[in-house]
């Protein structure tokens, strides 16, 4: 077993009260124990960005408003830039003015970051959430 260090957070007092009741209702009976996971978690799902390298296989999640002028003729373009690595996409509508759109990819690491990052950056998208794995 890895040695344990003990260290101190300082938390908005609203984000902490928020994550303990997530944490109680999710059933962890210590703080450190959800801290730890969550910190894994957070590895887990940025470890891949250092080493860039390997096939993965993941799903991009973006929301964006789909009323920003131009906005779905640059992603419809940047789309088509990244077709070696698109397997699939879906387009949701959400509401009057918001879009999600789902997006199944396969390739390089370094790849899938650049699709991520271009994607991210564009005026009028919210968000790209990404959940990947290697292959």
């Amino acid at each position: 077993m890895s040695k344990i260090t003990r260290i101190s957070m300082t938390f908005p007092s609203d984000l902490l009260e928020e994550f303990d009741k997530i944490t109680a209702e999710m059933g962890y009976t210590s703080r450190s124990k959800a801290i730890q996971d969550a910190v894994r978690s957070f590895i887990s799902e940025h470890k891949w960005l250092r080493e860039e390298e390997g096939s993965y296989a993941g799903v991009l999640m973006m929301l964006y408003d789909h009323e920003v002028k131009g906005l779905e003729h640059e992603l419809t373009h940047i789309q088509h830039e990244y077709t070696h690595l698109i397997s699939s996409s879906m387009h949701v509508h959400l509401t009057d003015r918001d879009c999600l759109e789902v997006i199944a990819v396969r390739g390089e690491a370094s790849e899938i970051k650049a699709l991520q990052d271009q994607l991210s950056t564009k005026r009028g998208v919210k968000i790209v959430k990404l959940l990947i794995t290697a292959i």
